[in-house]
């Protein structure tokens, strides 16, 4: 069987983009650039399993719960999973590149804070 050479599919985000590079009914690989001074949402997942790794750059993870929040520096080959239920946000020090490997519910988002105006109501 040949082998299928691809592009990644970018997706422009007001924190940076999205880089997919692999999407299966099984996994999905993305490495996503966050802008150094902005963030993701501080989101949970339903059902989505995640682990970021830090390709260059630093960032702060935060992680919380209904009890409060706790902030880890995160710098190059640092790794860390997120597990569904998880509330999380990534905060770009430095302009940063993560490696994400996840399942594949990409739309399972459910955004607490937002800076960017995404928090439905």
């Amino acid at each position: 069987m040949a082998a299928a050479i691809s592009r990644p599919a970018r997706v422009d985000k007001p924190w940076g983009y999205e880089l997919i590079w692999a999407h299966t009914d099984r996994y999905v690989g993305k490495i996503l650039h966050i802008r150094k001074g902005e963030s993701l949402s501080y989101q949970y997942h339903k059902v989505k399993d995640e682990t970021a790794y830090l390709l260059h750059g630093a960032m702060e993870l935060e992680i919380g719960d209904e009890k409060g929040r706790q902030t880890y520096r995160l710098k190059p080959g640092d790794c860390y999973r997120i597990s569904s239920g998880t509330r999380h946000r990534m905060i770009a020090v430095e302009d940063c590149d993560v490696l994400e490997t996840s399942t594949p519910e990409l739309d399972d988002v459910v955004r607490l804070e937002d800076r960017y105006g995404r928090v439905k109501s």
